[in-house]
């Protein structure tokens, strides 16, 4: 059970803030600082949402590097650390090892769609190559590529694969995770939408994006869910459906930071080929988190 307990709650998928096309680490550090404040149980640093397809290598090892400098270890800091190739995720490991996070996140090889067996010997060859925990991050929508339930069995006989980030939206699917692996790894929701049915399945977490704009609500369902308060936690999950579904109604993260920029905290900026969410969107935005409280 060693494993299980190293990884679990609300853990945000932050955004990377820009400001004139480069990284804007004063935001980021107050980001990380406010995260923490709001009760968030750890920060996952250039994950998708933090726009890691669009930071160069030096960027992207910058970023977590002031991740882990602003969090000060007060939550665990999981680095994205994934690649298409097996030699970049290597790359990226080590250099997430050296800027001190606490665990990495590593999805599937992207656009080349390896074999079971391809992606068994991909995530077995940064195992072997690392001592951090390892989050597997599996999002088919994105990668056309699918970490099938057998080939996570067979992962989660490797010591340092502890978790799986569950992206997939299919209900079906996590609950067979969780049968299957989860005596032995964290199951973790990869989609907001899914965090409360799949908790009630025996999920252990979520990686948030809603949390990047609501992070008190969002720690809250996985706070109320460990209590065993099942109503407050579904009165969370209902609550935060509009909300979540507007943050992806255009291509994520632009939603989620016009979002942030509302609150003052970063701006809109994204990186091509992403563009800013349209003014439509940020006024519904707008709308939705006056109702929330959250302006």
């Amino acid at each position: 059970m060693a494993k299980l307990a190293m990884i679990e709650g609300c853990l945000t998928a932050l955004v990377t803030p820009f400001r004139d096309g480069k990284v804007d680490f004063e935001a980021l550090a107050k980001l990380v600082d406010w995260q923490i404040e709001q009760g968030v149980d750890g920060i996952v640093s250039v994950g998708t949402t933090g726009e890691s397809a669009t930071l160069d290598v030096d960027e992207h090892v910058a970023v977590i590097t002031a991740t882990v400098k602003a969090a000060r270890g007060r939550v665990p800091v999981i680095a994205g650390a994934g690649g298409n190739a097996t030699s970049e995720a290597l790359e990226l490991t080590h250099a997430s090892e050296a800027a001190g996070a606490h665990a990495l996140l590593h999805v599937t090889p992207y656009y080349n769609r390896p074999s079971q067996e391809g992606l068994f010997r991909h995530f077995e060859a940064i195992a072997r190559a690392t001592k951090l925990p390892i989050i597997l991050y599996n999002v088919p929508s994105r990668t056309a590529c699918d970490l099938l339930t057998e080939t996570v069995v067979r992962l989660a006989e490797l010591d340092n694969v502890i978790a799986i980030k569950d992206a997939t939206g299919n209900l079906v699917r996590g609950g067979e995770l969780i049968a299957r692996v989860g005596d032995r790894m964290t199951v973790l929701s990869g989609d907001d939408g899914t965090s409360f049915p799949l908790y009630a399945l025996g999920a252990r977490g979520v990686i948030s994006v809603v949390s990047n704009v609501a992070p008190r609500a969002m720690s809250d369902m996985w706070d109320a869910v460990k209590a065993g308060d099942w109503a407050r936690a579904r009165q969370r999950h209902y609550e935060l459906r509009v909300l979540g579904q507007m943050l992806f109604a255009e291509p994520s993260p632009a939603p989620t930071k016009a979002a942030l920029a509302l609150l003052g905290r970063c701006a809109m900026d994204v990186r091509l080929p992403l563009v800013p969410a349209t003014q439509g969107l940020v006024e519904q935005l707008r709308g939705e988190m006056r109702s929330q409280g959250l302006l």
